[in-house]
């Protein structure tokens, strides 16, 4: 059994490594991008679905004042983001799927870091836009 443990170690051992070489720490340095350069076109958008999974141990007006005392609905969603759907599903949360560049992934996280969390646990779900071509593909399979 101390094999085993010896060789997952050192596989996630060697994983991190990989990972620092693939993703370098001077990409953490980028500055966010510019107010105004959130356009999603084409051939740069994704869609980002976001889970905000409420705290249930806490009542509802306390965790509005909490988002309210953290500038939540003043920072999200950041200008020039286009929010295709915003729902509440009831025993989980607010999900929010949004249409952005693909560059603004980590100022969204940033956003719901200083703004969202202790009144919500987040998920994020990065996706693109498949309509076109799986509609597409059910035709030609008629």
């Amino acid at each position: 059994m101390r094999r085993s443990t010896v060789a997952t170690g050192s596989a996630l051992a060697a994983l991190i490594l990989l990972a620092g070489s693939v993703w370098p720490a001077t990409a953490q340095t980028t500055p966010p991008p510019q107010a105004g350069s959130a356009t999603a076109t084409p051939d740069n958008a994704i869609l980002l679905t976001v889970f905000l999974r409420h705290d249930q141990s806490r009542p509802l007006a306390e965790l509005n004042a909490q988002l309210a005392k953290q500038g939540f609905y003043k920072a999200f969603p950041p200008a020039g983001i286009e929010v295709v759907s915003w729902t509440v599903v009831m025993g989980i949360g607010q999900i929010i799927t949004l249409r952005l560049p693909a560059t603004w992934i980590r100022e969204i996280n940033r956003v719901l870091e200083d703004t969202a969390w202790g009144a919500y646990r987040t998920e994020f779900y990065p996706t693109y836009d498949y309509k076109a071509v799986g509609l597409a593909e059910h035709d030609k399979a008629r």
